[in-house]
């Protein structure tokens, strides 16, 4: 059993809860713009500290007059915008606990959410939010308060809590500490009905404590920015927004992705989070379009360029010829790629799936630094993370302060530390099989640690497929080697119990347009699932899949589909993992075809 500990260096507070970030700054730093949101004729407003204090005190206030009492849950279903953080901020100074739901949820998943937290009150952003809602109210008797966003809800909460007095919200506001009860997340639920993960205000207190201490050219460096584009009601995007508040971060919000570029280069982050595939889809875009416009060869000259010298700069010495070539390829390539992120940005925090050592590299040659960590809902988010100064790209950084990872004989992931969950909401006998009685949350993924105590993601426990000879293969290294090629979209390594391994393989919509154009193919997809070419690029990703494993492990057959794999479809989480019960179920026949 091989394990490692990170010591803390920083001093958690034993008393207070979240909210107490938020009066600090409307106290120490009331003019610092803390936030900057949509502006009603376009561009970005400010939002200052002390006027944020005075928004959220408004709301709570509201919810208080409404009879929401201390430890009531109260659900948020809403897009990433900067309401959500008001009200996620005005649930607690009120006492209560926030309820995220993703606002791609269906009624079922949202009645069953709201059902299982027993949630008093639900604010949602849309009318269709509400009518999903509305649709299964009868069903909810916990449920007696419901607010739109759409139809001014901060606004009216706002003109309800008019008559509380400030000491009563006060009393309100404190009464809650580390032990108790922040938030219930419910797991994205790549398998069955998402369960509700209870996290206090002490682990969030853990995470930032240590997060921001050690992440601290991201977090501390003079007009540090960060505009949020992920679904805060992931915890990924959460510990940010908390992050951000805590250290006086200027935080933007952008809810429609395709808006994104311009949010970003109108925001100008310092730096941005994102799951792997939003930087799969950045580099492969940007192939894609080089190849269209006929400078196919100079761009990928520039990407082999920037990965050797990223791979240099870990080998401490960068040759002079490689240096000059970097020099030309960031005034003709780098620049662009690094302006289309607004051009002040030279840190990411990549999570949620493996991003894998060539794009690292590629990012990190560029000037773009991926700092790809790893964690959990149930571990508050980060339990390891890459640091600027301590960062070794492949794998997903080292544990936390404060935390101590351990491999089982079975080489599980196991952790411990301050920011591990208290358990799942109303489920005894979920959270004594994830947790044991000392304190260990058993991850279900499976890894290895090294000498210097970066850890490496090999794969899901779960999801490990035995062949019919015996060999145990992790498809999760396959399937991340695969999608890096431009024309993959999504793919599932299948071979449980068969002779070999195979692979379904998708199809990415955009840049297979640019390569249709530039290949002289008409129609769509569909139209071309045995076109000699495109099976040929799907089979080049898949011998440059295969290198990363033996040939007992390697994909022998493949099939191309038609279909997309969608979040909408039911295929994705909302955080782009697949869920592969539910594509091994609609995919039986072409799983079934790779073997006759």
């Amino acid at each position: 059993m091989r394990e490692f500990a990170t010591p803390t260096t920083v001093e958690i507070p034993t008393i207070g809860n979240l909210t107490d970030d938020v009066v600090r700054n409307g106290a120490e730093a009331p003019e610092a713009v803390v936030f900057n949101r949509p502006a009603p004729g376009g561009g970005w407003e400010e939002v200052t500290a002390a006027g944020f204090l005075a928004e959220v005190r408004g709301v709570a206030k509201g919810l208080v007059a409404a009879g929401v009492e201390p430890g009531d849950r109260v659900a948020l279903i809403s897009k990433t915008r900067y309401e959500w953080t008001l009200l996620d901020y005005a649930i607690w100074f009120a006492g209560a606990v926030t309820v995220p739901v993703y606002e791609t949820s269906s009624q079922e998943q949202i009645a069953w959410i709201l059902g299982d937290s027993a949630a008093v009150a639900v604010i949602t952003e849309t009318p269709d939010h509400l009518a999903r809602v509305t649709a299964v109210r009868a069903d909810l008797p916990e449920l007696r308060q419901v607010w739109s966003i759409g139809e001014g809800a901060v606004d009216v909460l706002t003109r309800l809590g008019a008559e509380i007095a400030d000491d009563d919200l006060e009393k309100r506001r404190t009464q809650a500490g580390p032990q108790d009860l922040a938030t219930l997340i419910y797991t994205s639920g790549t398998t069955g009905r998402p369960k509700g993960c209870m996290l206090t205000h002490g682990n969030f207190m853990t995470e930032l404590g240590v997060a921001v201490d050690e992440l601290e050219r991201l977090f501390e460096t003079e007009g540090a920015s960060t505009l949020l584009f992920l679904p805060l009601a992931h915890v990924f995007a959460r510990i940010i927004q908390i992050g951000c508040v805590k250290s006086r971060v200027r935080l933007g919000h952008s809810a429609d992705i395709k808006n994104l570029l311009d949010d970003l280069q109108g925001f100008k982050p310092t730096f941005i989070l994102a799951v792997p595939r939003v930087f799969e889809k950045v580099f492969n875009t940007a192939s894609q379009r080089a190849t269209a416009d006929g400078r196919g060869a100079i761009f990928d000259r520039a990407a082999d360029v920037a990965i050797a010298y990223s791979r240099a700069l870990d080998a401490g010495r960068v040759p002079l010829r490689l240096r000059a070539q970097h020099a030309v390829f960031s005034r003709l390539v780098y620049a662009k790629l690094l302006a289309a992120l607004g051009g002040e940005c030279t840190f990411a925090v990549s999570g949620g799936a493996p991003l894998g050592e060539r794009l690292g590299h590629f990012y990190r040659g560029i000037g773009l630094t991926i700092l790809e960590g790893y964690g959990l809902t149930e571990t508050t988010a980060a339990v390891t993370v890459n640091l600027p100064d301590a960062l070794k790209i492949g794998t997903v950084g080292r544990p936390i302060g404060g935390t101590t990872v351990r491999i089982a004989d079975d080489g599980e992931l196991l952790f411990r530390g301050g920011q591990v969950f208290a358990g799942y909401w109303g489920n005894e006998e979920a959270t004594a099989e994830a947790l044991e009685g000392d304190g260990w949350f058993h991850t279900g993924d499976v890894g290895e640690i090294d000498d210097e105590g970066f850890v490496r993601i090999t794969g899901r426990k779960k999801e490990i497929l035995v062949t019919a000879g015996g060999k145990n293969v992790a498809p999760a290294v396959l399937e991340d080697r695969l999608r890096a090629h431009p024309l993959v979209d999504q793919c599932i390594v299948v071979g449980d119990g068969e002779p070999y391994i195979g692979a379904l393989v998708t199809i990415d919509r955009e840049s297979f347009a640019a390569w249709a154009a530039t290949h002289g193919k008409t129609g769509g997809v569909e139209a071309h699932l045995d076109d000699p070419d495109l099976r040929a690029e799907i089979e080049a990703g898949v011998e440059e899949a295969n290198k990363a494993v033996s040939r007992a492990e390697s994909i022998r057959r493949f099939a191309i589909l038609a279909e997309e794999w969608t979040e909408e479809g039911g295929q994705l989480t909302p955080s782009l993992k697949l869920k592969r019960q539910v594509v091994m179920r609609e995919q039986r026949a072409e799983v079934a075809a790779l073997y006759r």
